[in-house]
């Protein structure tokens, strides 16, 4: 009844079998090493920025992706109104100048956003 399993077919599945099982391994290997050096980092960046952004207050000296440096004049529940400066309208009468930005494109929170915004200040006082 097996006599059209010939011998030499029969023999060869063996070592094709430990191939297949090496390539699996090799597959597992491959995919924890993207997830340690790439997946696993990225995700714990996102979330650091989630929940910086959703704590985002009044005040705050942040920089936005498009690079703009300001600080939050008022939080609104998708977007933050940042005061980027002032802006002479006339003589001795200067008027804020504020950006609506989605909350999303604030990208940090950095020291040189803090150190721009305490500038600014400082500059006022010497004119």
């Amino acid at each position: 009844m097996i006599d059209w399993i010939t011998p030499a077919y029969a023999q060869s599945a063996a070592p094709g079998s430990e191939a297949a099982i090496g390539n699996i391994v090799f597959m597992i290997l491959l995919f924890g090493i993207f997830y340690f050096l790439l997946i696993r980092p990225q995700q714990k960046q996102v979330k650091q920025h989630k929940e910086m952004v959703a704590n985002l207050q009044r005040g705050d000296a942040v920089e936005t992706r498009g690079g703009l440096i300001g600080r939050i004049h008022r939080v609104e529940e998708d977007h933050v109104i940042l005061e980027l400066g002032e802006v002479e309208v006339s003589a001795r009468q200067f008027k804020p100048v504020r950006v609506k930005v989605r909350r999303a494109a604030v990208a940090e929170m950095s020291a040189k956003a803090v150190a721009a915004a305490a500038e600014e200040p400082a500059e006022k006082g010497k004119e």
